[in-house]
Order: structure tokens, then sequence, then C-alpha cells
């Protein structure tokens, strides 16, 4: 009997702390704020140049480097990106233990925003390889409402003057590299 209970705890505090861990917690600040333009997490201005403006994000992943928000105008439409470098490291193989770790604590993660049904982020895992300078996975919000049709969730491996970064983004439509748009599949 004592030891049905002591499993059935450490199965419920296991569950638990899969389902609730800080890197989802923070994401799901992340989401629920998107309808806000990120508005309620956006911090200090760091810069501005004609057509893009960097925040301090109020919001970070724990262990992360650096959080911002972009705000890009085009075309008298402005485009909010939540962007969070969650690990650096010259080393490879440690940069994708990393990924694979963000990846497992947020696949699955269970989204709640006021007023509307729970939403759970789904994606396929890919392994990253070291011949690719940038690797990433998509997650995508289910079900998929009008509201949030336009959001975007990635995690990426990407390689940048020689040291491997790990990076989480929440954006809208499109992602932007360097001033370059690109599509994301």
């Amino acid at each position: 009997m004592t030891l049905a209970f002591l499993l059935n705890a450490v199965w419920l505090f296991s569950q638990e702390d899969v389902f609730s861990n800080k890197t989802n917690i923070a994401l799901e600040k992340v989401i629920r704020d998107y309808p806000n333009r990120f508005h309620n997490i956006r911090g200090d201005m760091i810069s501005q140049h004609e057509q893009m403006s960097e925040y301090k994000s109020t919001i970070s992943v724990p262990g992360a480097s650096y959080c911002s928000i972009l705000k890009y105008t085009v075309a008298n439409n402005d485009v909010y990106n939540w962007n969070c470098t969650t690990f650096n490291s010259p080393n490879f193989m440690q940069a994708r233990a990393k990924f694979k770790e963000i990846y497992d604590q947020i696949e699955n993660t269970i989204i709640k925003i006021e007023g509307q049904k729970p939403f759970i982020l789904n994606a396929q895992y890919r392994t990253p390889t070291e011949l690719h300078n940038f690797n990433s996975v998509n997650f995508e919000l289910l079900p998929t409402v009008e509201e949030m049709r336009n959001l975007k969730i990635d995690l990426s491996l990407e390689k940048e003057s020689n040291i491997w970064k790990v990076k989480l983004s929440v954006y809208e439509g499109e992602r932007k590299f360097s001033g370059v748009t690109a599509a994301v599949q």
C-alpha cells in the first residue's frame, strides 16, 4: 500500500515536471501576448533603424543569453518577432543536445489563452546535422483558430561565426534573417 502510494506520487511529480517546466511557462506567456503584438512583454528599446526597432523582452527562457522583440515596418504594417538565444557553444554536439532538451520541454506543451480553448504545441523532430548551418523544428498550435493562424513558433540551431546557437522564436508569418525575409516551411 505504501509502495503504491509512493510510486503514484513519483509518477504525478514527474508528469507535473514534464508539463510544467520553466521553458514552456515562459513560452506560454509569450504566446498569450501575441494577439497584443507582444506589447505587454516589450521592455526598453535597444536599437532603432529605419524599418526595424529592437526591444528588450521582459520574458526570458531560463539560462538564455539574449531575448528581444523585433518590430519590422513593411508597407505600413508592423510585424513582431520574439527571439531568444537559449544556448551558445562552438561545440556542435553540445548545442545539438541543448536543442533536443529544449524541444523535449516544448513538445506537447498545453497553452491556455483566456477566452479560447487550450492549444497543444506539436512538431516533428528532425535531428540537426552539422552539415547545415541552419536547422529548425517548426511547432504548430493545435487546433488552429483564425486569430492565431499567422503565429509561428520555431526552435533553431544556427551557426554564426563558428558558434552554434540554439534559438527559440515566436513570430508572425515570415521570419527575418539579418534583414532578409525567409518563408518558413
